[in-house]
């Protein structure tokens, strides 16, 4: 693991400050992120249309083709 320099200062501060080791605060941190539920962010509602029916059976090939030629 890569941990920036200046989270390194604090975790060692913190450490020292509360009597545990780093790997103690870290694996503690860890536990707690990995329990907590992600939160979701609510995705916004798509926009719908009337669409004034279906012009042909999409399962009837060739009247399908009909529609795509303007026949």
């Amino acid at each position: 693991m890569n941990i920036d320099e200046t989270v390194m200062t604090q975790l060692r501060r913190e450490a020292a400050k509360q009597g545990r080791t780093m790997s103690e605060l870290v694996e503690t941190a860890l536990r707690l992120l990995l329990r907590s539920p992600h939160p979701r962010d609510d995705l916004p509602s798509l926009p719908s249309f009337p669409s004034g029916g279906a012009l042909v059976d999409i399962a009837d090939r060739e009247a399908l083709y009909q529609a795509m030629e303007g026949r």
